[in-house]
């Protein structure tokens, strides 16, 4: 029986919402089958008031084992580092991360706001808000470079806005049955089995991508979304054409631009008003590039690629 215990920072809810959306397994198959006991969860949990408080210091104190503390959201400090502006249980919620953090035997970070910051913690960062042990791509966060867990590990970062619900599952899943060991960690902490390709792969409008046959409005069934509607599948780390949301579809599927949410640097803020769906370019070529294509290759590729172009490249395949 592995404990989990589920605490929500500087967030929207967002990632909770995915997490009880999980069909591979779903919630209720983590605790029937496979020994994950949830002593708490801001929407599950059954203890309220003096219960919940009772209970965090009972884990604190070491009464109640916490093998697995799950944590959503950024970690708030304002004002001026006490973190009042964010009270828990009637305390600061960082308090109780940096105590339990202390006890825990895995801690798993979820979603953009808890790995790296998120939203929260853009400029101007008036909440003071940090990941559990990043900031965007520094490495440190409100735990330190040099955090690890009881388990000796640092935190296992599960990012996105929100977290695929089957990425958050079957992580927890992997640890509580003991196949950690498994799970190889990126720079990011991210687990390469969810993060090491791009969202590209497996995306449906490959061949759209390869010939330059773009589109220029969204739900479009056909077209690509990279040359100009800003879309960061080529170069953003995540598995979203691969395990399906809903297990039916993704953004690009549905013809929406992926937005790089399980990148440190989401949501980008170095973007003009008005341009996220817009690709940004200097001299007709986009400031960022898929791995492993410089300036030269781009702009050869461009011109053979649109002169090669089938006919089939634009026809909408989708129709019945």
């Amino acid at each position: 029986m592995a404990n989990v215990l589920w605490l929500q920072g500087g967030a929207c809810s967002g990632n909770t919402i995915s997490f009880l959306n999980a069909e591979e397994p779903t919630v209720v198959d983590l605790i029937t089958d496979f020994g994950i006991n949830v002593l708490w969860h801001p929407s599950l949990g059954l203890q309220l008031g003096d219960e919940v408080q009772q209970l965090l210091h009972d884990c604190v104190n070491g009464k109640v084992p916490v093998d697995i503390l799950v944590y959503e959201g950024s970690v708030v400090n304002a004002p001026n580092g006490t973190g009042e502006w964010n009270r828990f249980a009637g305390r600061p919620m960082k308090d109780w991360l940096t105590e339990l953090s202390k006890i825990a035997g895995f801690v798993v970070a979820v979603g953009d706001c808890a790995t790296y910051g998120g939203i929260p913690a853009m400029e101007p960062n008036p909440s003071e808000s940090l990941g559990v042990q990043f900031l965007k791509r520094n490495k440190g966060g409100f735990l330190g470079a040099d955090y690890v867990s009881q388990a000796g590990l640092p935190v296992i970062n599960i990012p996105g806005c929100p977290s695929h619900p089957d990425w958050i599952s079957q992580i927890l899943v992997a640890v509580a049955t003991g196949r950690v060991g498994d799970l190889t960690l990126d720079e990011f902490h991210r687990p390469q089995t969810f993060f090491r390709s791009f969202t590209q792969t497996g995306c449906t409008r490959n061949m759209h991508f390869s010939y330059k046959a773009t589109t220029q409005d969204f739900g479009q069934r056909t077209g690509c979304l990279f040359y100009d509607m800003g879309c960061r599948g080529p170069m953003t780390h995540s598995s979203c054409n691969r395990i399906l949301w809903n297990r039916v579809s993704s953004k690009t599927r549905a013809g929406m631009p992926c937005l790089g949410c399980t990148e440190p640097e989401f949501p980008f803020h170095d973007l003009k008003p008005g341009t996220v769906f817009k690709t940004q370019t200097v001299m007709g070529v986009p400031k960022e590039l898929p791995a492993g294509i410089n300036k030269k290759d781009y702009a050869l590729m461009t011109v053979v690629s649109k002169d090669a172009s089938p006919s089939w490249a634009g026809e909408d395949f989708f129709t019945v």
